[in-house]
């Protein structure tokens, strides 16, 4: 039976005067995808000459090692042309990519050694030796193999229609901004609750290749399938887990979400507490730096949260400046693998999941989370990571334990009325569609991602490797016989030259040697 609180506010939304609110939910993309040689291994070669700069392109760029592309969408109201576009930057990419192929996977291909990860260089202006002093420092704290895996980050804001409509139904009379920034917050808490049910989903990576190990043992009871695929049973998303992006200096950050100027204290707490563990590491001011800092934070990015807030920020500004100043504009979810079933790493059925279940967390009551109940989120989004489609599986809820089926099965009785909700208002069956097809994979953990490509290995008995590059030989092939569908390819190689003088721009303006700039940034963050 559906939230009473939750079907109160649908019930109001649904009247005429609101009813279309909902309309004009904007998103954006950024996929990550592995370069790697025809062979399977990773490239050594570095960011593709024509597809523009990496430190100034708005849309082909580099992500942590130089291998390691990553595809922006702009914000736009209609996903299959966002889907269309982020198709486009790849075919336009792969064409200036010789033999080498897009590794459709989130963990990596066989790496001979950690060595083969070239850092992420992004030229000579002093922002872009920053950018690779960064990562230097990445490698450096957790190792370069962390480097090479990757993700897809789903960026979301809802139009101001529904903002408007919400704030007169709350009868709320502070600042419009303070609204809006309230209300994202109280979306957050409800997303890390339930987070765990997008791994159970969308989960892709519940193996690995035994060289990501790189001979060190680990506690989880692998099984292995072929010469080096290393998978578990039950597992939905190893990229999530202890093995991906974990950091485990930052579990002494109590960086909470239950208001805006407590979340930003906590992070800027964060860039300025000085690390025990990387103290030992040089940082900018010596003559061979290994990292930017000394902190537990080099900048804010490195906190390795699966869901962030977000405003646009100016140059210069930092993310939690921005914030501060203008209010959460977007969110930005980080909790999602690679799809390797779709060539763009994600598909519009996970898209219009992601609409309903986002609108779910922000129309359902979300009280403060405290640092308790936020460490309990994580327990229940590594038990899923880890043995997500054991159906016997207990996840705790508040005070007590639930079966994971069962708390799954009522989250979906939510999303269905949410679902009807939105395709009234948007005049479509589509969202209830996606919402009726993916309940069934509640019951039956076999559809979903991590339990298809278990079950592709148990049957052709092969590594993941060799059906990982087999797809990306298909997904290439592909992209040569299809046509462009939004830009063209004039379009982008102007994008691309314009990138390369963006960037000789910003290199001439530098007017500070490396270390002042530096010590100018981190005085004004």
């Amino acid at each position: 039976m559906i939230t009473t609180e939750l079907k109160t506010r649908l019930d109001t939304l649904s009247q005429p005067k609101h009813k279309h609110a909902i309309k004009g939910i904007k998103r954006g993309i950024e996929r990550e995808a592995l370069r790697i040689k025809a062979s399977g291994k990773i490239a050594q070669t570095s960011h593709p000459e024509g597809a523009g700069h990496p430190l100034t392109h708005n849309s082909i760029t580099t992500d942590f090692s130089e291998s390691l592309l990553e595809f922006i969408t702009p914000a736009g109201e209609n996903a299959e042309e966002t889907l269309a576009q982020l198709r486009d930057l790849q075919k336009f990419t792969l064409e200036h990519m010789g033999d080498e192929l897009l590794w459709p996977m989130s963990m990596p291909c066989f790496i001979n050694d950690e060595n083969d990860i070239a850092l992420a260089q992004f030229g000579n202006s002093n922002i872009g030796r920053m950018k690779t002093l960064y990562r230097e420092g990445l490698k450096n704290r957790y190792g370069s193999m962390m480097q090479a895996i990757a993700g897809v980050h789903f960026n979301m804001s809802f139009p101001d229609s529904l903002w408007q409509s919400l704030q007169e139904l709350h009868d709320d009379k502070q600042p419009k901004q303070a609204f809006i920034s309230e209300q994202y917050l109280g979306l957050i808490r409800n997303f890390k609750r339930e987070m765990w049910l997008v791994s159970y989903l969308f989960g892709a990576s519940p193996s690995l290749c035994s060289s990501f190990l790189q001979g060190n043992d680990s506690a989880l009871p692998f099984e292995k399938i072929g010469k080096g695929t290393l998978y578990l049973e039950h597992g939905t998303a190893l990229r999530l887990g202890d093995l991906g992006y974990t950091n485990s200096a930052q579990s002494s950050l109590k960086v909470t979400y239950n208001n805006l100027d407590e979340y930003i204290a906590g992070l800027r707490s964060a860039i300025h507490c000085h690390s025990d563990l990387y103290g030992e590491l040089t940082d900018y001011k010596s003559d061979n730096p290994k990292q930017l800092n000394k902190n537990i934070l080099q900048i804010e990015n490195e906190f390795y949260s699966p869901v962030r807030p977000k405003r646009n920020s100016e140059s210069g500004e930092t993310p939690s400046q921005a914030l501060a100043k203008g209010g959460i504009e977007y969110i930005e979810i980080r909790a999602l693998d690679v799809n390797p079933f779709a060539d763009t790493g994600i598909d519009i059925e996970q898209i219009r999941f992601l609409d309903v279940f986002l609108t779910y967390c922000l129309l359902k009551a979300s009280p403060e989370m405290d640092w308790d109940e936020q460490q309990l989120t994580q327990v229940n989004l590594q038990n899923v990571v880890n043995q997500g489609r054991n159906p016997d599986l207990v996840l705790k809820q508040a005070s007590h334990t639930v079966n994971i089926t069962k708390w799954a099965t009522q989250i979906f009785t939510d999303l269905a009325a949410v679902a009807k909700y939105m395709d009234s208002a948007c005049d479509t069956l589509d969202y209830s569609n996606t919402i009726a097809k993916l309940s069934a994979w509640v019951t039956d953990s076999s559809l979903t991602y991590s339990g298809r490509l278990i079950g592709l290995l148990k049957s052709e008995q092969q590594d993941a490797g060799v059906m990982a590059l087999s797809l990306a030989h298909t997904y290439k092939a592909a992209s040569k016989q299809q046509p462009y569908s939004v830009y063209n390819e004039q379009i982008l190689l102007n994008e691309a030259a314009k990138s390369k003088e963006k960037e000789q721009a910003v290199s001439n303006d530098d007017q500070l040697s490396f270390s002042a700039f530096l010590d100018d940034y981190f005085a004004k963050a």
